[in-house]
């Protein structure tokens, strides 16, 4: 189990009869960038509610660099290097981009909110805040007030901002949802660029963005496993294709 950073072992979760997850079994290798994706209502969302305990399996097992944490505590979860972005995102929008990252920092050293400390005790983290930012690509942003920044950039700063919790493993939920399509390569990149030396599973619905930077795909239909691998591999089989259909199938068969 060594080369897998998180293991799921038939894992489901059903509400009052209707089942949501339907015995996953998933592998993401460490250091890769594993993608999670599927039609609407296909169970991804719910399987990332699983994995950072936001919701409790009705059965099966989750197992993280070999320890099973399947009766973890969301906290417990995060402490072990299990990172969300997007629930964690930039909150604070009447802070500065610094500031917003210097609040992650605190979360890692474990003085989270401790909003009466001095400034000068907490200025130490600047330092590491402004690599944080420059490693985004927001280092000339650092003083700009959160809320005037650009969508796209917004993005950026959460990215940042889960970064500084040191995760072993980040989740991103829908890293490019709702962004014009300079956004979208900028945080592709961006994605590419901070996988390094990471592992990285996201949920996302642009075909493009997966085809060019996952490098395992797992598809889910209806709360199960439809297929698995490379993008290739995914792309060409014919029961994605039937589950996708329409303009998505256009999707899949266009993105390269």
């Amino acid at each position: 189990m060594g080369e897998f950073i998180l293991e799921t072992r038939n894992l489901s979760k059903a509400f009052r009869g209707f089942v949501a997850v339907d015995d996953v079994n998933l592998q993401v290798r460490q250091g890769h960038i594993h993608a999670l994706i599927g039609p609407n209502g296909a169970g991804k969302t719910t399987c990332f509610n699983l994995l950072t305990k936001f919701l409790e399996p009705t059965t099966g097992h989750i197992f993280f660099n070999g320890t099973e944490i399947t009766r973890d505590q969301p906290a417990h979860i995060a402490r072990r290097g299990i990172i969300r972005s997007f629930q964690i995102s930039a909150v604070f929008p009447q802070l500065t981009v610094l500031e917003n990252v210097r609040i992650g920092l605190q979360r890692a050293t474990g003085t989270s909110f401790q909003f009466w400390r001095s400034d000068r005790s907490l200025s130490r983290l600047n330092a590491r805040a402004l690599e944080l930012l420059e490693e985004v690509g927001l280092g000339e942003f650092a003083d700009e007030i959160t809320v005037n920044l650009p969508y796209g950039r917004k993005r950026a700063l959460e990215i940042a901002t889960t970064l500084a919790m040191e995760p072993s493993l980040m989740l991103l939920d829908e890293p490019t949802q709702g962004m014009g399509h300079e956004d979208v390569d900028r945080v592709t990149q961006l994605i590419k660029q901070v996988s390094e030396g990471r592992t990285i599973l996201m949920v996302e619905h642009n075909m493009n963005v997966i085809a060019s930077i996952a490098d395992r795909i797992t598809v889910l239909a209806r709360g199960a496993v439809l297929a698995e691998g490379d993008y290739d591999t995914v792309s060409r089989d014919p029961q994605v294709m039937e589950a996708y259909m329409g303009t998505s199938q256009g999707e899949l068969e266009g993105a390269h």
